[in-house]
């Protein structure tokens, strides 16, 4: 494979380097953008899971386009090192921490974000349950971090993978948001289940305290999440219900339970049937012909003949089709082609 090939198959690649852009997610958040003006009016930015740093590039050139004023201030913040921007402070942190929330906003001078993006995503398996999982965790991070360091009607913006139940995560956001769109950028491949969530005029809930709190992280949940309250508690609690230490759902047993220990001596397996069967089942006919024998062919003789009228122990003679349909009619009668089909009507 030559240099040149992936210029050829992929026109952003070829751009960003032509541009000077570090990757071609660039070319993203420039086509949401165009369509929504999210940098208008933007002084104070958050480039959130920066690394390599296409967006923060994005953020510095178009907002010192814009805006010359000595306020404007660019924070990017990820996990891994990344060269350094102009105009861009780089904090090497992770976004699920407190802490990272409370230095984004020092450097604010203690105010808060217009804007806060987020393209960020998981190394992906090829698992897709997993990694919509996965990236519904980030997405989840990030908008926890959000909310500690966006001002009031701000505008976040953050990939998101199209799973089967991404209108749940556009009503959660609606709950944050007055405005949520769901963008696809032509730079994005069609091929890809990658969109964009825009989202505009941050409006939390009456009563929210921001917490980076995940409960599905916490050591004590019933300390950390059961205490919640007001709007906060909306997060619903997952309750494992019974007794902990009692039988495994997944596990297999021997049927004398008294194996298990002294709680179940003088416990005796006995063999109980169903309490209530089914009363008209779909496979009724097929039992009924079953205890008559007409499921499986009385006249063995009769098969017996057929296929060997047909050549079926002649391998190097195909069977013509009259034999072929007189073979089947041997093995399958009316009475169970008309069991099976009652099961379908």
């Amino acid at each position: 494979m030559g240099k040149t090939s992936k210029d050829k198959r992929d026109i952003y690649y070829r751009l960003a380097k032509e541009e000077g852009w570090r990757a071609r997610s660039a070319f993203k958040l420039l086509q949401i953008d165009e369509e929504f003006k999210i940098l208008d009016g933007v002084t104070k930015a958050v480039d959130l899971c920066a690394a390599p740093g296409s967006w923060s590039q994005v953020l510095s050139q178009k907002l010192n386009e814009r805006n010359t004023s000595e306020s404007l201030k660019i924070v990017a913040v990820d996990l891994q090192p990344m060269s350094p921007i102009y105009g861009v402070t780089q904090l090497q942190g992770d976004i699920t921490e407190l802490s990272t929330a409370t230095n984004i906003i020092s450097h604010f001078d203690g105010e808060k974000a217009d804007l806060v993006v987020c393209d960020g995503a998981p190394d992906v398996t090829g698992l897709h349950a997993l990694d919509e999982y996965l990236q519904s965790q980030l997405l989840l991070a990030a908008l926890n971090i959000t909310t500690h360091v966006l001002k009031v009607d701000g505008s976040f913006v953050a990939k998101i993978f199209r799973a089967r139940h991404v209108t749940l995560l556009y009503a959660q956001l609606k709950c944050f948001f007055k405005e949520v769109y769901c963008a696809k950028p032509k730079s994005s491949r069609q091929s890809s289940c990658e969109a964009f969530v825009v989202c505009r005029g941050y409006n939390p809930p009456e009563g929210y305290t921001p917490t980076m709190k995940n409960p599905l992280f916490c050591e004590d949940y019933d300390q950390e999440i059961n205490q919640l309250a007001g709007p906060n508690r909306v997060l619903v609690p997952f309750v494992a219900c019974g007794d902990l230490s009692g039988f495994d759902s997944d596990r297999t047993y021997p049927l004398d339970l008294s194996e298990l220990g002294e709680e179940f001596k003088g416990h005796r397996y006995e063999y109980r049937p169903v309490v209530q069967p089914p009363t008209e089942p779909a496979y009724k006919r097929a039992v009924q012909l079953k205890k008559a024998n007409k499921l499986e062919k009385e006249h063995i003789s009769k098969i017996k003949d057929v296929y060997e009228k047909s050549g079926s122990g002649d391998k190097k003679r195909a069977p013509d089709s009259s034999t072929v349909d007189e073979r089947a009619s041997a093995l399958v009668d009316d009475d169970v082609l008309g069991a099976f089909a009652s099961c379908f009507v």
